[in-house]
């Protein structure tokens, strides 16, 4: 049986939600799942805005059968070539063979290597600024490399002052009934998700963002209609403001996230130490994780959202702690800038994970390490509380 909500009077939102899925691109849990959303217009011309994952399919079919009533599909515009956005472009060709496919350059190429059927004889081209009419509504097209693959573009329709934003302003997690952003309590229970989505799927390109951001500006957004989660008609700039935040990888708050690569619980019981220096400093936002029982986009997110990151490591096989590292190497190909880093070191012989970590941090942009740093020596003695304090006041100092 069909379920699809109303976006307005002829728009519709007929995609699908998954809440079985355990790992989003087979790399990030979800445990609240993640909706795919498409978009059917019913004007002069019907018009598709991008398919679903394979998963939700039959829900998708069902949905846009429903709709159409019987009507032939005329167009369906290809936002992102990405699979859980047009898994079933090959099926809805083949259920609507009249259909024009209307995407840009790039897509012709990527829409070949996943299918088979003849995409150059139904394919409307599309280029910066070009406009569609559909009977009482009309679409320009900006092109958004990058964001986060090479074809991407949102389509903006200019009657109803909508943007199709295709990963743009998307999030983790499925659709409970409640369609849009302004009905659920969107800071309390989506932000966190919203943000580990843009962090990890997105957050490498941030100058492709900005440049998005940029040309969205000229545009008057009522309403924004993304790929995952949550449509917004309420509020915008807010969200909008935290992409800008994200994109130029500057820190959404002054906080400061501990993470510790701790074997035998000495290295933590260091961490919780300075934690409640810090505390003793007057520093509220205090975050702590296990690097080896947190997910890395969690981490990579945390990231993104403190001002301040102390990073606390044994030294494992003459390096850094395993998981830390990865997490290191996830931070750097995610491109995070512009933070305060402190550090503290831990071995029972051959102290060397403090070194290698401020290589690492190094190497990175904008990366403020501070001079203050704590090595113990297979466990934290009395007389090291001072360095301890010093570093506590390092970074309170520092968030002032």
């Amino acid at each position: 049986m069909y379920c699809v909500k109303n976006v307005t009077d002829d728009l519709f939102w007929i995609g699908g939600t998954d809440r079985r899925l355990a790992l989003f691109e087979n790399a990030y849990p979800i445990p609240r799942g993640v909706s795919y959303n498409s978009y059917l217009l019913l004007d002069e011309k019907t018009v598709l805005f991008d398919t679903v994952d394979w998963a939700v399919s039959g829900q998708f079919f069902e949905n846009l059968e429903a709709v159409l009533n019987g009507r032939s599909l005329d167009y369906v515009i290809v936002n992102h070539m990405e699979p859980d956005h047009c898994a079933t472009l090959g099926e809805v060709v083949r259920k609507y063979p009249q259909v024009q496919v209307v995407c840009n350059p790039k897509t012709v190429p990527i829409i070949k290597q996943f299918y088979d059927f003849d995409i150059d004889s139904r394919a409307l081209i599309v280029k910066e600024n070009d406009t569609l009419s559909t009977g009482a509504h009309t679409f320009t097209f900006v092109m958004a490399p990058m964001v986060h693959w090479p074809e991407v573009m949102v389509t903006y329709d200019m009657t109803e002052k909508i943007l199709f934003s295709a990963d743009a302003f998307g999030t983790f997690g499925a659709m409970n009934g409640n369609l849009f952003a302004d009905e659920v309590n969107f800071e309390r229970d989506w932000l966190d998700d919203a943000r580990r989505y843009y962090t990890n799927i997105v957050g490498k390109y941030g100058p492709s963002v900005q440049t998005l951001l940029k040309k969205a500006s000229a545009l008057e957004i009522r309403m924004l209609c993304p790929l995952h989660g949550p449509v917004w008609r309420e509020n915008i700039g807010w969200y909008i403001d935290k992409y800008m935040a994200w994109s130029s990888y500057q820190p959404e708050e002054q906080a400061v996230m501990i993470v510790y690569g701790s074997i035998y619980g000495n290295t933590e019981n260091a961490a919780n130490i300075l934690a409640c220096r810090l505390a003793d400093h007057g520093i509220r936002n205090i975050v702590m994780y296990d690097v080896s029982s947190t997910h890395p986009s969690t981490l990579i997110s945390e990231a993104f959202r403190c001002s301040h990151v102390v990073l606390a490591s044994v030294t494992y096989n003459g390096g850094i702690f395993s998981s830390m590292e990865h997490l290191l190497s996830d931070m750097k190909a995610h491109n995070l800038q512009n933070r305060t880093v402190a550090l503290l070191e831990n071995g029972s012989w051959g102290v060397l994970s403090g070194k290698q970590m401020r290589e690492l941090i190094g190497s990175m942009k904008n990366m403020e390490i501070l001079e203050q740093t704590v090595t113990v020596k297979s466990s934290l003695k009395e007389n090291q509380m001072e360095e301890l304090d010093a570093l506590a006041a390092a970074i309170a100092g520092s968030m002032k």
